[in-house]
């Protein structure tokens, strides 16, 4: 729980990291367009819209990305960074996409949901599980856990994906996501991986019993989840602004975990989610206030050995963290918002 203590040590550590950046050079550009889905764990960058525009970005903008990894919006130059899930990105680096891994920001923002044929995760053989894109943040994420008990999750398990049942995304249509826990209501697979607010909807509705609780339950509660990743050459180009649009993204962080009302308001207001309530229970779920216990570096080495385990990339972790990690910002960061 975050006491009045740590609150008001929090904004103290605010002020004096203002007086910090003021000292700084200004960034080299002053515009910024970070990425956003359907899912609201994201909740620190989408907060951070003041702190980003008190670093010296006057110009942030919000790139929709309806699935997938944000390295493949990156390398087409369409956004510059944005938090995303650890694995897809991991795929999708492996196969070339020219983006870097900036910092770690939160942890434990899936949970996996099974109906009453599923128990535990080895009941899953046989068995048919939904996500909103085949390679994916969840088919990824719950492709490593079901390999993690010891099944095959390419053959082991029969995946559904919206494509065969919503063939394009119309303007303005739901997120795959949302379809995708649509077909889990209506009784078409026996698990789901969701991500806020999806879990708190379930859970409201009583529908499912949750399997896993990535905030709760080893070892994935033990690594950050999502990464702040960027475009390779935004980063060359721009280190001062790296910096400080991480900065704003980590002190947001701080703001959720010490204040979820603000946060989880600030979410509805802006047009990021529909329901106060499910914000502001995620707000409060999950440990936002922790980034700066755990390590990147070696987040992405779990990542990347169950991915290379279950056949999903080809390098190593090795080379992984040597050519697509640059933790030097964060690291320093680490130091600078200390609690």
């Amino acid at each position: 729980m975050i006491t009045r203590r740590t609150f008001l040590g929090g904004l103290t550590a605010s002020v004096a990291t203002v007086r910090i950046a003021s000292a700084e050079p200004p960034p080299e550009t002053t515009r910024l367009r970070l990425l956003k889905t359907g899912s609201i764990c994201w909740a620190p960058q989408y907060v951070a819209e003041q702190l980003l525009r008190d670093e010296g970005f006057t110009d942030v903008s919000y790139v929709d990305m309806p699935t997938g990894a944000i390295s493949v919006r990156l390398a087409a130059g369409e956004a510059d960074l944005g938090m995303n899930f650890v694995g897809p990105n991991i795929v999708r680096i492996d196969a070339g996409d020219p983006v870097v891994f900036l910092g770690g920001v939160h942890v434990g923002c899936f949970e996996v949901i099974a109906t009453d044929r599923v128990q535990r995760m080895r009941d899953l053989k046989g068995k048919t599980a939904v996500v909103a894109s085949l390679n994916g943040a969840e088919h990824i994420f719950l492709a490593t856990i079901a390999a993690n008990v010891g099944l095959d999750p390419r053959k082991d398990i029969h995946w559904i994906s919206p494509e065969a049942y919503v063939p394009r995304r119309q303007p303005d249509a739901p997120y795959p996501n949302e379809i995708s826990m649509q077909l889990f209501l209506e009784g078409k697979a026996d698990a789901f991986l969701g991500f806020p607010p999806q879990p708190q909807e379930l859970r409201a509705r009583k529908v499912g019993h949750v399997l896993v609780n990535s905030a709760l339950d080893r070892p994935w509660s033990q690594y950050f989840c999502c990464l702040l990743t960027a475009s390779k050459d935004f980063v060359r180009k721009n280190p001062i602004a790296t910096k400080r649009a991480l900065r704003a993204i980590l002190k947001s962080a701080d703001i959720c975990a010490a204040d979820p009302e603000r946060a989880a308001r600030a979410l509805v207001d802006r047009g990021f989610t529909a329901k106060y309530e499910y914000a502001l229970q995620t707000m409060r779920d999950l440990p936002y206030g922790k980034w700066r216990e755990y390590d990147a570096e070696d987040t992405i080495r779990f990542y990347a050995l169950r991915l290379h385990e279950v056949g999903m990339i080809k390098s190593s972790p090795q080379k992984l963290i040597a050519q697509a990690t640059d933790f030097r910002f964060f690291n320093e960061l680490k130091k600078e918002l200390k609690a």
